[in-house]
């Protein structure tokens, strides 16, 4: 299948009192995209927006990677993303969007390059009360730090995509377990989407595991989905289990790939 571009929709992500949409976004250099921060806490927040590099290791988890380690096409995200603003305060409830742009150079190969934008709230000092017993010695306060990090994919040029499933087996425990199985990628570009377990003779999925991706930077990663002992028991004897790779539905719901296992 060939990639779409422009800005791809996706479910928002919170964090703290913090609320990000869309939770990715995909630029062609054409036209930008905007990301809007809601604060769904009860005071005033400050959040700091910087460009971050991330891996995917074949566990499918996210290696921050620093900007001396950069290879070329970390490199080349990072010098063409453009947004704004880079702080912002946000009063309770109420949203405001950062704006995103990438800008590839004609010179740059064709491919999918990717940066990831933070959102790390800034902590408010903390006053403290000189009458207060603990201000005649030393105080530590320690304060949570959190954030949210969204990717952003920028793809010039043709840049095709695809995958194929492999491998799926059955590992229980006594409350249930998890279906693993081996995602393999095609072509030069992400994928990204939803895994559904289907049994033969019932349209919705018994289960699913929604925001799986697969990065250019590997070829194959493993995937688990959770399964209740109550789903396991719905698999046995029901014939071949069917997994589907699927697009999200606000992204069209187009079928990646799938797989038949027996595995009741």
């Amino acid at each position: 299948m060939t990639a779409a571009v422009g800005l791809q929709s996706a479910p928002a992500v919170a964090q703290g009192d913090l609320l990000v949409a869309p939770t990715r976004v995909i630029l062609d250099g054409r036209r930008g995209g905007e990301v809007i921060l809601s604060n769904i806490g009860s005071e005033e927040a400050t959040y700091r927006i910087g460009l971050e590099l991330r891996r995917m290791d074949g566990n499918g988890n996210l290696s921050e990677i620093s900007r001396e380690d950069a290879n070329t096409l970390e490199q080349a995200a990072l010098s063409m993303v453009r947004y704004a603003p880079r702080r912002i305060v946000l009063p309770p409830g109420q949203p405001q969007s950062v704006r995103i742009s990438a800008r590839p150079p004609a010179e740059l190969p064709d491919g999918e390059y990717r940066a990831h934008l933070s959102f790390r709230a800034i902590p408010k000092p903390k006053r403290l009360d000189p009458t207060a017993p603990e201000a005649q010695g030393l105080v530590i306060d320690i304060q949570a730090i959190y954030g949210v990090t969204i990717p952003l994919i920028i793809r010039k040029g043709k840049v095709e995509s695809g995958a194929t499933l492999a491998k799926p087996q059955i590992f229980e425990d006594p409350r249930g377990g998890l279906i693993g199985l081996v995602l393999n990628r095609e072509g030069t570009g992400s994928t990204y989407g939803a895994l559904h377990v289907k049994v033969p003779g019932e349209d919705k999925p018994i289960t699913l595991a929604a925001g799986v991706a697969l990065y250019p930077e590997i070829d194959q990663r493993v995937v688990s989905i959770p399964v209740s002992a109550e789903q396991l028991a719905s698999m046995r004897g029901r014939g071949p289990v069917t997994i589907e790779y699927r697009e999200l539905p606000e992204n069209g719901g187009e079928l990646i790939a799938s797989v038949e296992a027996d595995l009741g």
